[in-house]
């Protein structure tokens, strides 16, 4: 039933009247009379009998349209149980809103036939949540080339491996979904590389084999980007996309088009990590290590992590990719669940663009304002010649807007709001201050530490910068990309680009200069995968820039010892994920472990764990500081203890509801945000 109460977190049985016998299938939408109220709720079965003596009828099939799929049904109920959520909160996730004049525009005179993944039985001795077996062996990995020997024989689309060539692994992969056989990568991708035309590419050789692909990417951006590739490879009309943005109708279209067998392939946002395609012989990510992944609403699963229960329960394929490497994925290749996918040195060396720090001592010797200043000159003299040779140039700035944040110019305390202690920021040269919280204008902000009026900029946006560099670079067109504005693409000649991370748009030929300022703001950030993000940001902006030979250039104003900053000179970001994996399991952080949060009130937090009957080797770290006055603490277990750890706090959510607690608790597994 579609109650968000853990107590009632599991089936019930009902009959069925003659009426509704024809339409009541599973998978269907139905409404039934539960504690004396009319409820929607899921046929998962039809059964014969029940061991309960008197049931209550079913009140109404709401559509004939068996929209749950038994195997997306299965992966709810596995990730609710990882999760430590309930199944009617992963379903709501999983199946879009009902709309009815997109139900009726969808041909269904052939109801779905739920056919097993190929191989879809459960993996013996194997975790259900996508990480590797208990003795680290793989369920398959990436085929040698003696094992692509033994094709199958048949007649399939011809799939061209070219793209794939410049990875000694890659064509051998593209093999083996063709095959139908479930190889698991965790794919680096090179810089300057159409990692669109790469997902398209092993799409096309798994549909060749006669199967079924779920592809996710972060935002629309990636989604449109990936949306064409597709086309241009398997013809229109062969795929749908899914995504919350879409709309309410063209979403459940799409989804329909997918449950009803009308196309074998799924691209979309988090939306589509659980699209209902039929003989699913893939499932792949793009760039997991994007926040945007992570799902808000309970019981805030991860789409990577869902993705590879996914390809765990029904032993397929599935593809981890990015121009940076996430310590998750680290994990599936030390263990062995997955092979690594990457390209020779020598390759990479020809592909990456020449790459300089600003703040080691090479550079400190001959500029010596280098440390401190905001656009060095190597920078400056950097942008310059780009812009010589008729090049664009971008450059990345963390923070978006034009000064948002400041400080008194006196006594350099920071400017906070009067009201609410909320930052103030500038909108503007001639802007008035203003609460980036309340959004109260301080017309007459007085600094209450010295009584000084003056201000001035602690933290640069994009806007000012553009704004400076325009006047550094005159007669040069200045293009902006950000929150307000985000430019797919820019034009090949002079120019420059001023973008936020995330937001830069793809340059014809490629940028002649890229430089990555104010590193401080993202290295400095208090949170664990600060260095982590911090590579990933910097390596999707460094991708955009021209090969080395052809005069690509990035310049990272940082310290070059910095080990982010090595990972991405040497463009490694394997090294880093393996050496960030290595820290976080000598001192106990995810993915090394696995970690739960519990927050709340302090009394509802403490009831919630005093009820729960945790593995005996779980630790309680805690409590620290929430928000809204709400406290947090933290139940760490080995991960081969997981599942034990997520049954006992969904079972002690389970006597808060059945007892009505008044205040909720929130419980989360491996939040990307600790504390």
């Amino acid at each position: 039933m579609d109650v968000p109460l853990p107590h009632l977190d599991r089936p019930f049985d009902y009959l069925v009247p003659e009426a509704l016998d024809a339409d009541a299938r599973p998978g269907v939408r139905v409404k039934v009379r539960f504690a004396g109220q009319l409820v929607d709720g899921w046929l998962l079965e039809r059964a014969e009998s029940s061991e309960h003596p008197k049931l209550a009828y079913l009140e109404k099939v709401v559509s004939p349209v068996p929209v749950l799929s038994p195997e997306v049904a299965r992966l709810a109920r596995a990730v609710a149980d990882r999760y430590a959520g309930s199944l009617a909160d992963v379903l709501r996730l999983a199946v879009p809103p009902r709309h009815a004049r997109a139900e009726k525009a969808v041909t269904t005179d052939t109801p779905p036939t739920d056919e097993p993944a190929p191989g879809g039985t459960e993996p013996d001795g194997s975790p259900a949540d996508g990480t590797a077996p208990a003795d680290g062996t793989a369920p398959g990995g990436v085929p040698s080339e003696a094992a692509d020997a033994g094709a199958r024989p048949g007649g399939r689309a011809e799939v061209d491996p070219r793209g794939w060539r410049d990875y000694p692994a890659g064509p051998a992969l593209l093999r083996a979904l063709t095959d139908g056989r479930p190889a698991r990568a965790v794919w680096s991708a090179l810089p300057g590389e159409d990692w669109a035309d790469r997902y398209a590419d092993a799409v096309a050789a798994t549909v060749a084999g006669g199967r079924g692909a779920v592809v996710v990417v972060a935002d629309a951006r990636d989604l449109d980007r990936l949306d064409a590739a597709l086309t241009a490879v398997l013809g229109a009309g062969r795929h749908v996309r899914l995504a919350a943005a879409d709309g309410p109708a063209r979403r459940y279209r799409a989804f329909l088009t997918a449950r009803t067998g009308g196309v074998d392939v799924v691209i979309g946002t988090r939306a589509a990590m659980f699209a209902p395609v039929r003989r699913l012989g893939l499932v792949a990510i793009w760039d997991d290590g994007d926040d945007l992944h992570a799902e808000p609403r309970a019981p805030y699963p991860h789409a990577r992590d869902v993705l590879l229960t996914r390809a765990q329960l029904g032993d397929i394929a599935a593809v981890v990719g990015g121009y940076a490497r996430t310590a998750e994925a680290q994990l599936l290749v030390e263990t062995g669940w997955a092979r690594e996918v990457v390209a020779d040195r020598a390759v990479v060396r020809a592909r990456t663009p020449a790459m300089a720090p600003t703040g080691d001592d090479p550079q400190l010797a001959r500029d010596p304002g280098a440390a401190s200043a905001r656009l060095p000159s190597l920078a400056w003299t950097t942008a310059r010649d780009a812009l010589r040779a008729d090049l664009p140039v971008l450059v990345q700035v963390p923070r978006r807007g034009y000064v948002p944040s400041v400080a008194c110019a006196d006594c350099r305390a920071p400017a906070r709001c009067p009201h609410c202690a909320g930052p103030l920021a500038l909108p503007s040269a001639q802007g008035t201050p203003a609460c980036r919280w309340c959004g109260r204008v301080a017309a007459a902000y007085a600094c209450p530490e010295c009584g000084g009026r003056r201000l001035r900029a602690s933290v640069t946006g994009a806007r000012r910068t553009a704004e400076e560099l325009g006047r550094a670079f005159p007669g040069v067109p200045v293009r902006t990309s950000g929150r307000e504005e985000v430019l797919a693409t820019v034009p090949g000649g002079a120019g420059l680009v001023i973008a936020t991370p995330g937001a830069e748009p793809v340059a014809e030929g490629g940028y002649g200069a890229v430089l990555l300022l104010d590193s401080w703001a993202l290295l400095t950030r208090a949170d664990l995968r600060a260095g982590e993000e911090a590579l990933r940001r910097w390596m999707a902006a460094a991708a955009l820039a021209r090969p080395g030979p052809a005069g690509g250039r990035v310049v990272v104003v940082a310290d070059g010892a910095l080990a982010p900053v090595q990972a991405l000179l040497r463009w490694d970001s394997a090294w880093f994920a393996a050496r960030e994996l290595a820290e976080r399991r000598e001192l106990g952080f995810p993915p090394a472990v696995r970690m739960a949060s519990v927050t709340g009130a302090a009394e509802a937090v403490a009831d919630l764990l005093a009820g729960a009957r945790l593995p005996g080797d779980a630790e309680v770290l805690g409590p620290v500081p929430a928000d809204e006055g709400r406290e947090r603490m933290l139940v760490r277990v080995p991960r081969s203890r997981a599942a034990a750890m997520a049954e006992a706090l969904h079972a002690a959510a389970g006597q808060r509801s059945a007892r009505k607690a008044a205040d909720p608790v929130r419980l989360q597994v491996d939040p990307l945000t600790l504390f």
